[in-house]
């Protein structure tokens, strides 16, 4: 590492910061956005490095699995690309919209390289794990960029140039990133402009031919501005009903229908569903005059801002359109839906989690919110993730436990701060965890232990759709899809005066139970998939499985993936035997009595007000400030984020203690694995 370049890398982002120059005419706009970001609301620090991060074969499998109709479509276009700039050293990723990389092409030669880089196949970039980068700012923002050398938010990346392009669905949703990147490029930064033109051009394509595979039963009418490309490599295209209203468009094509009718691009969603005469001089009953059999230049269509382009009519396949208002969806139609893959690989074959899972897949889509219930470690957060997954929202999965978070900071860690509302806060402010989800899904988990009055304020948002932070007088609008969790009979709660009962019918549109692990049939497969992933091969004896049905697993899958990681742990072969089990489950066949999972006891009316909890003494005011800090962060098992968050201070301010305390060499006490706090 060049410490001198270093230096002056992190004093820049530190200075942007503080305001100090907010606006660098060096940097892009979108640069400047997401070092904002990094900031802000991931809490980055520029100081801490982080090498690139490769997530485990059987999360990548996962991925894969979700997006294998998108590569499947893709591959030729990725393919096409790389001939075009073969000999210039570039490597192709296509990231899916979560940020991992789940197809890549690049020179096997350069594979160990690639791979430390984290240009490689299942490479997570993430902006809120790698800071600013070409995918995680595109994802962020939706727009095509180039982040070149030092651009890049961590200064491990700064030796890279990325330029990514995003690649819509035909809902309007960010279903990938397409990106092209150098391990070593020229200093100008012009020199990506012809990476950032082919990247947009073949992300183009790609929307083009998804929506072309799945729109054969409907009208597409592709569009172009010029007429010489427009049957062969138009610029947009959407796709109709029988009756003329927008079923799907590519990204551009949304562009152009929002310009028509004075639509902001943000709400896009909001174009499905409408007639085609809403944007043009045209209706669908015009659509038979713009087929091929016309010469381009004749085919000419007026958008209702006046615009001028040319357009290319399809008929659907033979078969196909019938008018939506003339169709009812059948029986069959509505019962047979595809179980999304994400909501698939949680069973493995029992009966009623998979009709649970039918009816989790036509909720998904919808913004309804959801409640699950089941027991403790019955997989309500996997439930929930996988919900997100298969939503098709953009925007992030933000999951809060409402019991874990001290009920003085809950407040301020949900709905978030300005700058001077608390003494001691950030300077800057901080994002609420609830606007941090915006355009996602906030999963809410144990919501019955959270405090009446900010049940109240979750109430307004819900119904309002906005937030207003603390110390603002002003909400801010929110995109929000809430699913929530309890163990806790709610209702009770309710009837104890413990939980708003108009709350309840806000948050329970729509409700999940999870069967609890010892009524599932699919135990022995869930045994063989949980030990696969512990250490391939893995095999429980005919004595060991004997002995892991007897159980009755009262903390369910959570229980059972403990216990086969003990018994991965102690087990030297293929297969693990009874003497490799935990003594919770040998107790089943010595006839001892196990721990039932109960239902949670509902606390008592409390005799007197409970004792606050205030935040931390800030280690800066004691006489030790030295020891008092490294007695927080050993408290914290390193964690510089809960230790800035029980000072009230941002994680910025805790790295700086710790460098003017001299707490370096100390440091090896507490410091995580991660490498990043």
């Amino acid at each position: 590492m060049n410490a001198r370049s270093y230096a002056s890398h992190v004093q820049e982002i530190e200075s942007f910061g503080l305001g100090l120059n907010r606006s660098t005419p060096a940097r892009d706009a979108a640069v400047l956005r997401s070092w904002q970001r990094c900031i802000e609301r991931h809490r980055l620090d520029p100081a801490a490095t982080c090498e690139a991060y490769i997530v485990p074969e059987g999360q990548l499998r996962v991925h894969r699995e979700e997006s294998e109709p998108l590569i499947r479509i893709a591959r030729s276009g990725l393919e096409r690309l790389y001939q075009q700039l073969a000999g210039l050293q570039y490597v192709l990723l296509l990231a899916d919209r979560h940020g991992i990389t789940v197809d890549f092409l690049g020179h096997e030669g350069d594979a160990d390289a690639l791979r430390q880089a984290g240009l490689y196949l299942g490479s997570d970039w993430r902006e809120d794990r790698a800071g600013t980068c070409a995918v995680g700012a595109c994802l962020e923002g939706g727009e095509a960029l180039i982040i070149h050398q030092s651009d890049h938010f961590d200064y491990t990346h700064t030796p890279l140039s990325c330029t990514a392009a995003p690649i819509y669905d035909h809902r309007g949703e960010l279903a990938a990133v397409l990106d092209l990147s150098l391990l070593r490029s020229p200093e100008s930064r012009s020199s990506q402009s012809l990476a950032l033109h082919l990247v947009t051009s073949t992300a183009r394509r790609i929307e083009l031919a998804h929506l072309m595979e799945r729109s054969r039963s409907d009208w597409v009418l592709r569009l172009s501005r010029s007429p010489d490309f427009l049957d062969v490599d138009p610029d947009a295209a959407l796709t109709l009903d029988g009756a003329g209203r927008v079923r799907g468009m590519t990204q551009a094509a949304a562009r152009i229908l929002a310009q028509a009718i004075g639509l902001p691009w943000a709400e896009r969603r909001d174009l499905l569903g409408l007639p085609l005469e809403r944007f043009f001089e045209l209706d669908v009953d015009g659509l038979p005059s713009l087929l091929r059999h016309r010469l381009a230049q004749d085919r000419i269509v007026r958008a209702r801002d006046g615009s001028i382009l040319f357009a290319h009519a399809i008929e659907p396949q033979r078969g196909g359109a019938t008018p939506v208002r003339d169709a009812a969806p059948s029986a069959a139609t509505t019962t047979a839906s595809p179980v999304p893959q994400a909501l698939r690989a949680l069973s493995a074959g029992d009966a009623s989690l998979d009709a649970l899972l039918h009816k989790a897949a036509r909720l998904a889509p919808q913004r309804l919110p959801v409640m699950i219930q089941g027991e403790t470690g019955a997989g309500k957060e996997y439930l929930a993730r996988a919900l997100h997954a298969a939503s098709g929202r953009p925007g992030p999965f933000v999951a809060i436990n409402c019991a874990a978070i001290p009920e003085t900071l809950l407040e301020s860690e949900l709905f978030g701060y300005l700058p001077g509302t608390y003494t001691g806060g950030a300077s800057r402010g901080k994002t609420g965890l609830v606007e941090a989800a915006h355009r996602g899904t906030l999963f809410l988990d144990e919501i019955g232990d959270m405090p009446l009055h900010l049940q109240a304020k979750l109430l307004r948002v819900l119904s309002e759709s906005e937030i207003t932070p603390l110390g603002a007088r002003q909400p801010k609008p929110l995109d929000l899809r809430v699913i929530s969790a309890s163990h806790r009979p709610l209702a009770v709660l309710v009837e104890q005066g413990l939980f708003r009962q108009d709350l309840l019918f806000r948050l329970n549109a729509a409700q999940l139970s999870l069967p609890p692990l010892r009524l599932r049939q699919d135990l022995d497969a869930l045994i063989d998939r949980l030990a696969e992933a512990q250490c391939p091969g893995l095999r429980p004896t005919p004595e060991a499985r004997a002995l892991l049905r007897a159980h009755s697993w009262p903390g369910n899958l959570r229980e059972l993936h403990n216990a086969l990681c003990h018994a991965a742990a102690l087990s030297e072969g293929p297969c693990f035997g009874p003497e490799h089990l935990p003594e919770t489950v040998l107790a089943t066949a010595a006839g001892e009595p196990q721990t039932r999972a109960l239902p949670p006891r509902l606390p008592a009316p409390p005799q007197e007000p409970p004792p606050q909890v205030g935040k931390a003494a800030d280690p800066v005011e004691t006489a030790d400030p030295a020891m008092a800090l490294e007695q927080l962060l050993q408290r914290c098992q390193g964690n510089v984020s809960e230790a800035a968050r029980l000072l009230g201070v941002s994680r910025s301010t805790i790295h700086r203690r710790i460098q003017r305390l001299a707490l370096g060499e100390r440091r090896v006490r507490w410091s995580p694995a991660d490498g990043r706090d």
